[in-house]
């Protein structure tokens, strides 16, 4: 018993039979179309390829030497950055040293006159005893 017979169908073996001469012509007429697309393709002049891979291989070409410039370009400008930051910190730090040595020598003067000053200040000619006599002398010599 078959497949066919079960479910009220014809017998397999006639179904096969009336479809093999169908599925034969639709394979042939299947592998003639191929047969013609393909020699169709084959036979298609091709031109307009032989041009273009030179063309593209100049644009890749240049692509690349824009690109490397590009990146030569950053990091040439990040290493110049780098170095005017560092350039700016030198100044800055030498001028910062000039000014403090500048406050320096300035405290050192006022010190200095300060000391000058106190100094002629507390000395005296002669002793605070003897005073009222440097001032008659000092008359006398004025006369």
């Amino acid at each position: 018993m078959s497949f066919g017979d079960e479910f009220g169908g014809k017998p397999a073996g006639a179904e096969e039979e009336a479809l093999e001469p169908v599925l034969k012509q639709a394979l042939a007429e299947f592998r003639s179309s191929v047969l013609t697309w393909s020699e169709a393709a084959y036979s298609r002049p091709r031109t307009a390829l032989a041009a273009a891979p030179r063309r593209h291989v100049w644009r890749l070409a240049v692509g690349w030497a824009l690109g490397c410039a590009l990146i030569a370009g950053g990091v040439s400008g990040g290493f110049y950055e780098r170095h005017q930051t560092k350039e700016i910190a030198r100044v800055a730090a030498v001028r910062q040293a000039e000014q403090q040595r500048q406050a320096a020598e300035q405290r050192a003067r006022e010190e200095e006159d300060l000391l000058a000053k106190v100094d002629s200040e507390v000395s005296r000619q002669v002793p605070s005893a003897m005073e009222p006599l440097a001032q008659l002398m000092a008359e006398d010599e004025a006369r």
